[in-house]
């Protein structure tokens, strides 16, 4: 394609962000308000005599298997992106997601109808991760085929940050929930407004997406028949092993980055330091606020520093101010909000993470080859990480900070390799792939 790489932003890709950002915040509000309401669910969805660590256990392997459902759903739904189209897909995505969630916040529970309610939940549960493997990955390849290519690290930076709003809008409702009703009524049926809410915004959401175009790369791939021959599966991992490693590396900082900082530290606090729940979620609204801001400083260092330079400040920037917040709280509650702050800002390096993945596979094969490694690397380490951080608290208290650490070097060793291998704009075996772009 050759129209002008260096255009600015139009009204029409505006309306793709939007549209794809909005799509993306409904997924991870529908994926995350399961977790705020786990203790109620597993109670009206489990015999009550059962052990609670018991329940606790098949409720979080409920949510688990959100994560496991995801590299199917996200294969599959990439496999037909690569095929049919971006934007089928894209409006698929978010109605395999809005149904569930409306379907959880109307499942009938174990008083009415039994053992069938945990498994009708299960199942509701693995559509929603189906759904979740093919939106997200979909909606970096949108928006990053449809604006000019000096902003491709924008565009994924803003749909970062938008996966990040539905954090904070999933924390928020069920704050004001559990503020406004007593526990007696969230367990009668208040429990079933968040997913409610979240089902008619997502079919809200879908209905917006028809006025989304298919992406100009996709048309022109379809127009010069350069569609993927075989399997765009089969072509990712025979011929971009090495792109699928950086990318799934990329995605474990991405997801455990997330898991730890924002969903772990919270409750972490409580318990480590008694810090007042209400404390610890004001001020995890702060960092979860100040990664929306961090996505979009990473995203637009990319476009202007290149991934690599984004990756090597970016991760020295996470080392420092983690090392700082997890050492300080200990000793000085009062400074809780400001490192807090800091460290979700520092998180955001994140937000740069599908620049690098968007330019590591050409156009055929680009949704599949995303999917493929962004999925398969959340099931493993978006799942394991607190399984693996909790561990470590048994040797260490400072286990998070450690395993930010971890994450911090993980990200600058990428930063060096990008630098020798991706050359700014040049992605080494297939230069030739971001012409298109």
């Amino acid at each position: 394609m050759h129209h002008d790489t260096q255009r600015r932003l139009n009204r029409q890709d505006y309306k793709t962000l939007t549209l794809a950002a909005l799509g993306g915040a409904l997924e991870f509000y529908d994926f995350i308000i399961f977790v705020f309401f786990a203790a109620v669910v597993g109670e009206l969805f489990f015999p009550a005599e059962m052990p609670e660590w018991l329940r606790l256990v098949q409720t979080f392997g409920i949510f688990a298997a959100g994560y496991l459902a995801r590299p199917l759903g996200g294969i599959v739904m990439a496999h037909f992106g690569d095929r049919v189209g971006r934007k089928k897909m894209f409006s698929l995505s978010i109605l395999l997601m809005a149904l569930p969630t409306l379907g959880m916040g109307l499942l009938p529970t174990y008083a009415s109808i039994g053992i069938a309610a945990p498994l009708l939940l299960l199942l509701m549960r693995l559509l929603q991760g189906a759904a979740i493997g093919g939106e997200v990955p979909g909606a970096w390849v949108f928006v990053a085929e449809h604006v000019p290519r000096k902003r491709v690290g924008l565009a994924c930076g803003t749909l970062t940050a938008g996966l990040t709003v539905g954090i904070l809008l999933g924390s928020l409702v069920a704050t004001v929930i559990n503020t406004t009703l007593s526990a007696q009524s969230i367990a009668d049926g208040g429990w079933r407004v968040p997913f409610l809410l979240g089902g008619i915004f997502g079919l809200i959401a879908m209905y917006l997406r028809r006025w989304l175009q298919e992406t100009p790369v996709f048309v022109e791939m379809q127009a010069r028949k350069a569609l993927a021959e075989e399997l765009p599966l089969k072509t990712v991992v025979k011929q971009y092993k090495k792109e699928v490693a950086v990318s799934m590396l990329l995605t474990w900082l991405l997801s455990a980055g997330v898991v730890v900082v924002i969903l772990m530290t919270p409750t972490y606090l409580q318990k480590q330091f008694g810090i007042a729940p209400a404390l610890t979620l004001q001020a995890n609204s702060i960092a979860t606020i100040m990664l929306i801001f961090g996505c979009l400083a990473a995203g637009l260092a990319a476009d202007r520093f290149g991934a690599s330079k984004t990756f090597i400040v970016g991760s020295l920037l996470l080392a420092g101010c983690s090392w700082l917040f997890y050492q300080t709280v200990a000793q000085h509650a009062e400074m809780l909000f400001a490192c807090y702050a800091l460290v979700g800002f520092s998180v955001g390096v994140v937000g740069a993470v599908p620049f690098v993945m968007v330019r590591a596979f050409p156009p055929a094969v680009r949704f599949s080859g995303i999917s493929f490694s962004y999925n398969l690397s959340y099931a493993i380490f978006g799942g394991l990480t607190p399984i693996f951080v909790t561990l470590m608290m048994k040797l260490t208290p400072l286990a998070p900070a450690y395993y930010v650490l971890a994450l911090s070097a993980l990200g600058l060793a990428l930063g060096i390799y990008l630098h020798r291998d991706l050359d700014g704009d040049r992605v080494a075996p297939h230069a030739d792939s971001l012409a298109d772009l």
